[in-house]
């Protein structure tokens, strides 16, 4: 018995006819409520996708009917539209090029592998029913948030692969390449952190503050979160000690992210640590909301404070950049002279210091450099112990900009220091084992 088999060329024109319906359907839908005057929707569209695998079916070799459809088609469109400007005063031309895209389907379908022409339809569909979204996103955004992302490009894909990778001094792994790349990829995060607090989460209360503030930076966050809490009322402190908190899970989120796409070793390592810890900080914050019965439920009223808008300030500023780079080019000095003159010994002290500021750039130096004798366990119980250090003087900076308030100075104590408790824990553990 014959194995029963598709016809051939069944299969890509029912495909060409369900894709081309699809993208007619979604035109339909978009103008039911609409008075303008249309070329078609579904039906025209379910056409324009046949006529088009039709004229490219026949002569499939030389493209010369497709093409010669082609012209007959964007001429009958150009001739609508013209018409549409001159009646209505219309000048949208997305069903045209949608509809051009659709006689495309054929060779699309014939040609192409199906992810490419399964994307393509997704894309047309997702444009044709975002158009309400993206006016919105248009009217939040600010006016230089272009120019933000023409200096990102800039940064990662001009001035980037520009940059050569040889050593500046030869002992000393530190490459300009090497510099900017670390820059590029802190200011990356930096930036989609921006992106969903501004557009995404915009107007969202204290605890996405902390959330989203502490994949930017979470000593800024806790410093700005602390500077409000000076003034908030009494009921709503509980909100700003949880996204405190939270903030500070971030960080270690935030870290392990640069960890694993800088050294996979020492990221495996730091996993299971890093998890826990991120877990336990994110559970502190619940643990200081759920016991304060009285706030039934976070602050999401909108932060229009201007401390608070200091957070959404874009983070791509060449200043910022440079500062970066500096840093980064001081803790690779610092911890390459600190192994040659004190021993290993010495990164810890490094790790110390480093926590008094931003740890990344001592971090990202650490997971970049070539020092001997600095073995795995030694960058992981390095790492640990410069988030300990960053911890500690956080809680300083919350007290300090808190205004040492009353209802405030115990409970900060209380979290910073059970987190710190902990971190030391683990720190020790990973250091024993």
């Amino acid at each position: 018995m014959n194995e029963f088999t598709l016809p051939d060329g069944l299969t890509d024109v029912v495909l060409v006819l369900v894709f081309s319906l699809l993208i007619g359907l979604s035109q339909r839908r978009l103008n039911l409520n609409n008075n303008t005057t249309l070329f078609g929707t579904d039906r025209t569209f379910t056409l324009i996708g046949l006529f088009g695998y039709l004229l490219y079916h026949f002569k499939p070799d030389d493209f010369s009917l497709f093409a010669g459809g082609g012209l007959v088609l964007a001429l009958l469109l150009g001739l609508n539209y013209y018409m549409k400007m001159a009646k209505e005063g219309e000048f949208g031309m997305t069903a045209i090029i949608t509809a051009l895209i659709t006689y495309c389907m054929g060779p699309l379908v014939c040609l192409t592998p199906s992810w490419f022409y399964v994307s393509v339809v997704v894309v047309i569909l997702l444009l044709s029913e975002m158009k309400s979204t993206f006016v919105e996103l248009a009217q939040k955004m600010n006016n230089d948030e272009f120019i933000t992302l023409a200096k990102f490009l800039l940064i990662a894909f001009i001035i980037l692969p520009m940059l050569p990778d040889e050593r500046i001094i030869p002992d000393v792994s530190l490459t300009p390449y090497r510099i900017w790349l670390a820059t590029v990829i802190v200011s990356a995060i930096s930036y989609i952190s921006y992106l969903l607090r501004q557009y995404v989460f915009h107007g969202s209360g204290v605890l996405v503050s902390g959330i989203i503030g502490g994949l930017y930076s979470s000593t800024a966050t806790i410093t700005i979160l602390s500077r409000k809490s000076k003034s908030a009322p009494v009921d709503k402190l509980p909100d700003y000690l949880t996204a405190m908190y939270m903030a500070i899970g971030m960080m270690f989120l935030r870290l392990m992210i640069i960890i694993a796409i800088f050294n996979w070793t020492v990221f495996t390592h730091l996993l299971l640590p890093m998890t826990f810890m991120m877990l336990f900080s994110c559970g502190v914050g619940l643990y200081t909301y759920l016991r304060n019965k009285p706030t039934k439920r976070l602050s999401f009223e909108k932060d229009d404070d201007q401390q608070v808008q200091e957070a959404r300030e874009n983070p791509l500023e060449f200043k910022v950049a440079l500062i970066f780079a500096f840093l980064f080019v001081l803790f690779s000095l610092l911890t390459h002279y600190a192994v040659v003159y004190v021993g290993t010994k010495g990164i810890n002290l490094l790790s110390l210091v480093a926590g008094f500021g931003d740890i990344t750039p001592f971090v990202l130096n650490l997971l970049e450099g070539d020092f001997k004798g600095v073995t795995v366990q030694m960058m992981v119980s390095a790492i640990l112990l410069a988030t300990l250090s960053n911890n500690l003087i956080k809680m300083s900076y919350a007290i300090g900009f808190s205004g040492g308030r009353r209802e405030l100075r115990k409970p900060l104590m209380r979290g910073f220091l059970t987190i710190s408790l902990v971190n030391a824990v683990v720190f020790l553990a990973c250091l024993l084992f």
